[in-house]
């Protein structure tokens, strides 16, 4: 839609005109800083694609209506859609999350957790599509996050794309609580929550790979579930173990 003034302006209809990377770099600019006519003009320059001197040049009165209007766009729930074009590929969800490597989740895990790096989850999220037929689709094997720049993806792709994964998230924390739950997370916090912070999930990795280097690759390779049901069998194994010990120690 173009504004009638002297400076011209192609404004955002909808989530699917702005990109992640216009939305990365909004954020990293107004993180917990509260709105004034600057951002609104630092707004207007990032999403509607203009010089910022043309942003300041313009009137309180139109600075209001479109930060308005642009900030209504941002209240849209979009629907999930599992594809979408960019720079002349067809990219593709991951068709099915529960057949998802475990390298895979381990660094959709770690890239959700900041907007920052959310190109990078959604590199995880959405690949090429190799294949199709009658509907169904493959997407390319898995190397790194960083293969494809996801920051020109389409906003409406990444916010429906985000909690459709959350959702899934949300299933696997509930089916292995044992992993998951604030009483397992707080078991080793007093010893050393500085080492389990800095080192997350590379400790189940290492705990897979028997802490043989050399198998750390493979590890990530294998199937989400096949490696949660391992780490939950090990951690009840552990607790038995320990159980037995503490029993036995007061005889």
């Amino acid at each position: 839609a173009f504004f009638n003034m002297a400076i011209k302006l192609t404004i955002p209809e909808s989530l699917n005109e702005i990109t992640l990377g216009q939305y990365q770099k909004w954020l990293k600019i107004t993180d917990g800083k509260e709105m004034n006519t600057f951002y609104q003009q630092k707004m207007i320059e990032i999403f509607c694609k203009t010089r910022l001197i043309d942003a300041l040049r313009m009137k309180v009165t139109d600075i209001n209506k479109i930060t308005f209007d642009l900030n209504k766009i941002f209240e849209d729930k979009p629907a999930f859609k599992d594809r979408f074009r960019m720079n002349e590929k067809e990219f593709g969800f991951i068709p099915k999350l529960d057949d998802m490597t475990f390298g895979e989740y381990v660094d959709l895990d770690n890239y959700l957790n900041e907007w920052e790096t959310m190109d990078k989850a959604m590199g995880v999220l959405f690949r090429p599509i190799s294949f199709k037929r009658k509907g169904q689709y493959r997407i390319e094997e898995y190397e790194t996050a960083s293969k494809y720049n996801m920051k020109n993806m389409p906003l409406d792709i990444v916010m429906a794309s985000l909690l459709f994964f959350l959702e899934f998230k949300k299933r696997i924390i509930e089916t292995y609580s044992e992993l998951f739950t604030e009483s397992a997370r707080s078991e080793f916090a007093s010893t050393s929550d500085s080492f389990i912070k800095k080192w997350g999930w590379y400790q189940s990795i290492y705990g897979l790979s028997k802490g043989d280097i050399r198998n750390i690759s493979e590890v990530t390779k294998l199937k989400l579930h096949q490696c949660l049901y391992m780490l939950s069998f090990e951690k009840d194994k552990a607790k038995v173990e320990e159980s037995i010990l503490k029993r036995n120690a007061k005889r």
